[in-house]
């Protein structure tokens, strides 16, 4: 084979033996260049490529480079932006709650210990274990005061909280219920407290009308300790509404009434008899015997992980009545009955529809 001719790219290169020196542009007519100033282009040898352009000097390149910004999307919890915004957001939350610097109305509600200590408790048990469905949350207004009914059910009254979870997370205005509860939950140490600073008022027509005419979104559920406290062959059975006082309030306040019906609650403690006699002795409206409680002590006190649907339906408005319209109980007892037939239906509904209990 011949030996291979040497082609030198550039004087300096060709005198210096092969020495490496820096490569320098060229701007004249020299080789390599055009009459006008501009470099001519180079072609890469047949079977070569090109070599890689060396840096330019400063004060060559037209336009200054700017730095690279790494995006903030790169910068996640893992690289410790996320931990330190959370850190200092729980201290400012702490310095706030030392300092008695935030609000609480009328009733209670503290809405900022509610936001960000008693929702974020309650979201785990609503979103992965019970893995609560909502449905029909476009009934519930964007604004305005609107009232809640749901069936009760459950042995302990984990509903009422699943139901106000699903309001806020499901609802795009993030809408927070206040629910109606009962004399009992006041009368018990720190579950008042917890009560009332999550929103929870007494079960009175007062509150419920001044919270309903505030604009808030109200929760009832009529069939109390009839409803919770029923056994297990009767679920899904609608107990008695009682003499139709939230029909009577939501009439007042001029609001609409929104029936809710939810299933998987009447499973979480299957209510297999009820020892009314300890009840009495310790002030209960019963107690509960289920298949792992008393017998297993504190661990039968775990409920069942069962699937639960929780469904909006369409809202009953009581705005066109005239005002003495709340004083007619033939009319509450219409509504009473229109409202609990509803959310009876879309139980049986929901029933037929669901695959098992817990899936």
């Amino acid at each position: 084979m011949a030996d291979a001719k040497v082609i030198p790219f550039d004087d300096d290169r060709s005198r210096s033996g092969g020495g490496s020196r820096p490569a320098r542009r060229r701007t004249g007519s020299g080789s390599g260049g055009r009459g006008d100033g501009s470099t001519a282009p180079v072609s890469a040898l047949p079977g070569g490529r090109l070599p890689e352009p060396a840096p330019e000097a400063a004060g060559d390149s037209q336009e200054p480079q700017q730095p690279q910004e790494t995006p903030m999307s790169s910068v996640g919890e893992d690289g410790g932006g996320g931990w330190d915004r959370r850190i200092a957001g729980g201290l400012a939350f702490l310095r706030r709650r030392v300092t008695g610097d935030y609000e609480v109305d009328e009733f209670g509600y503290d809405k900022e210990l509610t936001d960000q200590v008693l929702m974020s408790a309650l979201r785990p048990l609503a979103d992965k274990y019970f893995r609560v469905e909502v449905k029909g949350i476009e009934n519930i207004p964007s604004e305005g005061g609107a009232l809640i009914v749901a069936n009760h059910s459950g042995t302990l009254p984990l509903d009422g909280l699943m139901l106000q979870v699903a309001v806020h997370d499901n609802h795009p205005a993030e809408r927070h219920l206040r629910l109606l509860a009962a004399d009992l939950v006041f009368h018990l140490p720190v579950v008042n407290e917890l009560a009332r600073k999550a929103g929870h008022t007494l079960a009175c027509a007062e509150d419920a009308q001044r919270l309903l005419e505030l604009g808030e979104i109200v929760g009832v559920m009529p069939e109390g300790f009839k409803g919770i406290g029923k056994p297990f062959g009767d679920r899904y059975k609608l107990q008695r509404f009682g003499r139709g006082g939230f029909v009577s309030t939501a009439l007042r306040a001029g609001t609409p009434i929104v029936p809710c019906s939810i299933v998987g609650a009447e499973e979480i403690y299957p209510m297999i008899g009820n020892a009314k006699t300890l009840a009495r002795l310790l002030g209960f409206p019963y107690f509960p015997i289920t298949p792992t409680f008393p017998w297993l002590g504190p661990l039968g006190a775990v409920p069942l992980p069962t699937k639960w649907t929780i469904q909006f339906g369409e809202p009953i408005p009581t705005d066109g009545y005239p005002p003495e319209a709340a004083e007619d109980p033939m009319l509450m007892f219409n509504l009473t009955d229109q409202v609990r037939e509803q959310i009876q239906h879309t139980l049986y509904k929901l029933l037929v529809q669901r695959r098992s209990v817990f899936f």
